[in-house]
């Protein structure tokens, strides 16, 4: 009874709407009576895409895609001058295809295939856009190249069958690249027939399916809907008359998701720095096209939710490598890729969608982040750019405390949409761009359960645990039920000697945990307060570097490695400390071991941990 109570009121929290939304679509689709399993359409031919006419640009190209093929910016496999292999999984040594059925048969999760995201990351086509490129400085052979690519894809994906039609998001993702493409090539007003019937038919597998996406409030309805509006204003240019519907539902939704899903202070709803990359990126490219094409702005709520969501991310990430908190899902998303700057360097895009939606340069001086800037045509001279400052996104969930060269990220649960990980009130810590506590990731969807459970769990943060459980009770694969909710949240508070602030919380099964952080130049101070729990509570601290030595005492524990301290002292006795071994993903589908530093308590307490670098 418990649990269908928790399941009731976690439907309520998702949305009556929402819900029944998502269950008419999957009794639908699994009838094979939804209207999205009528369409029909026939494999384009090549050519897609002919010689630019523009000057050459003397600006740095993407290495990726070359001799090898470039996964999740870390995975590479050899290309042998081919194609890759669109059906196979490229990590398995099976050499046979996936059987061609209609997209909707196929099942969300099917371990003899592996994680179907390494069969749609090589269909993403963000190769489309590096040979377009090359394409752009003379290069003949990757003309060729990218004309083969496509039109091998095209054969070996017939319209609507395998796995490569399953998801709408994925099909809006290769029609962002290929507009990223024509806007290189400045093909986007003579795209060649072949290129507009493969727009055409990617729009008519992404509509019918449109509203499923958006009752998932993420970035699948962002993603789909800007990829309806730019399909159907490039048909549209290109005298189509079947682009207009298509260019006024995705205008529609993509006003509405901005509204509905960036808040007020800029937070996105999936509570994840890569995500919310995704989102902005996607806001990017569809502000670009628009402005190409010239057509009508969006709506002034639009570009006030798309500034703040520009000056959220500014203010994660770290202007010394463009490095930024692991919080939240992390699937290895990279929507726009045009130069060789790391996959967690997030200032390429941070400096487009500042000059985009700010009118500023995030970064003054010129790098690597400029690069977006000069491919896709934006010009912006401005010499002035945000400040660094503690930050107060309590829509989200979020503080950001700054004290000379120290950074401190605190995480606690003000959840308004669904929650992916169990990391209220989790620590990062940075000096400059070092993250030296920081968070779990998420590694891969498809895991066995006790991966899953770890990297979105809340033994994958720097917080506290009650009883062994995780913070929310877990209803689904992806879903947590009886959301948090903080109280007695402070505002971040500055003095000349350092910065505060604090929160709570109280969980479903009564536990409480009570978080005070003091923030210094190159230290800080965590005062916790956890009672209300049944056997015990467990501390955890995830370690950068390596060489950690344990000290224990009665009810102090202390661990340094010649560079950093950190110690916790309690007002009750220790049951048991540990230094283990735990897992960090800063990349999907890769995981390296981390120290961990856990300390049990089995009676309401205090606990204060001090961490500061040793000169």
């Amino acid at each position: 009874m418990q649990l269908l109570m928790i399941k009731i009121k976690t439907f309520l929290d998702l949305g009556l709407i929402e819900c029944f939304s998502v269950l008419l679509y999957r009794i639908f689709t699994k009838l094979s009576i939804h209207p999205v399993c009528f369409i029909k359409a026939d494999v384009p031919l090549a050519p897609f895409f002919q010689e630019s006419k523009l000057p050459k640009l003397d600006l740095p190209i993407s290495s990726a895609w070359e001799d090898n093929s470039n996964l999740f910016s870390h995975l590479e496999r050899p290309l042998a001058n081919k194609p890759p292999h669109w059906l196979r999984n490229p990590l398995s040594t099976d050499n046979e295809d996936i059987k061609l059925i209609p997209w909707w048969k196929i099942p969300d999760f099917d371990y003899s295939n592996g994680d179907i995201k390494l069969i749609w990351e090589q269909s993403r086509m963000n190769w489309v856009v590096i040979f377009a490129q090359r394409v752009r400085n003379g290069d003949s052979y990757s003309l060729s190249r990218l004309n083969d690519w496509i039109s091998d894809w095209s054969k070996k994906n017939p319209p609507y069958l395998g796995p490569n039609w399953k998801c709408g998001q994925e099909a809006s993702i290769r029609v962002i690249n290929l507009c990223c493409a024509a806007l290189i090539l400045g093909q986007e007003y003579n795209s060649l027939p072949s290129l507009q019937e493969l727009i055409k038919l990617h729009l008519r597998r992404i509509s019918p399916t449109l509203h499923y996406a958006i009752a998932q409030n993420n970035n699948h309805g962002t993603s789909e809907a800007a990829a309806l509006f730019i399909g159907g204003s490039w048909l549209t240019a290109l005298g189509s008359s079947d682009g207009e519907k298509y260019e006024i539902l995705g205008r529609k939704w993509l006003n509405n998701r901005v509204t509905k899903l960036i808040e007020k202070d800029g937070s996105f709803s999936q509570y994840s720095t890569n995500y919310h990359r995704m989102m902005l990126d996607t806001l990017s490219i569809a502000e670009i096209w628009r402005r190409k094409i010239n057509r009508d702005k969006f709506s002034p709520v639009f570009y006030n939710k798309a500034s703040k969501a520009t000056s959220w991310l500014y203010q994660m990430i770290s202007p010394d490598n463009g490095n930024g908190p692991n919080l939240g899902a992390n699937d290895g998303s990279l929507l726009i890729q045009l130069t060789d700057s790391e996959y967690r360097d997030y200032r390429p895009s941070v400096q487009l969608a500042s000059c985009l939606f700010n009118n500023v340069r995030a970064y003054p001086n010129e790098g690597l982040w400029d690069s977006h800037l000069s491919w896709l045509g934006i010009i912006n001279d401005s010499e002035e750019s945000e400040e660094y400052v503690n930050c107060n996104f309590d829509y989200g969930g979020y503080k950001i405390l700054r004290y000379g060269h120290a950074k401190l990220i605190f995480r606690f649960p003000k959840f308004r949409f669904r929650p992916s990980q169990a990391d209220a009130m989790h620590v990062d810590f940075w000096i400059d761009g070092d993250n030296l506590l920081n968070d779990a990731g998420s590694y891969s969807y498809n895991s066995a359960d006790n991966i899953l459970n770890y990297f979105n769990g809340t033994a994958g943060h720097n917080t506290i645990q009650f009883d062994e459980r995780d913070q929310m009770p877990k209803i689904g694969r992806f879903l947590f039920g009886n959301w948090l909710k903080a109280v007695n949240v402070s505002s971040v508070l500055k003095t000349n000697s350092f910065v505060k602030c604090s929160a709570s919380y109280r969980d479903f099964k009564g536990s409480e945990h009570q978080r005070e952080i003091i923030l210094r130049d190159n230290s800080f101070e965590v005062v916790d307060k956890v009672s209300g729990f049944k056997n015990k509570a467990v501390i955890r601290w995830r370690l950068a570097g390596r060489n950690w030595v344990l000290k224990k005492y009665k009810n102090i524990v202390e661990v340094s490695n010649g560079k950093s301290n950190l110690k916790i002292d309690s007002n009750v006795d220790f049951a048991h400390v540990n230094l283990t071994e735990g897992w960090t993903s800063f990349f999907y589908m890769k995981k390296e071991k981390i120290s961990t530093l856990e300390a049990e308590i089995l009676e309401p307490g205090s606990l204060i941990t001090n961490f500061k670098l040793e000169q």
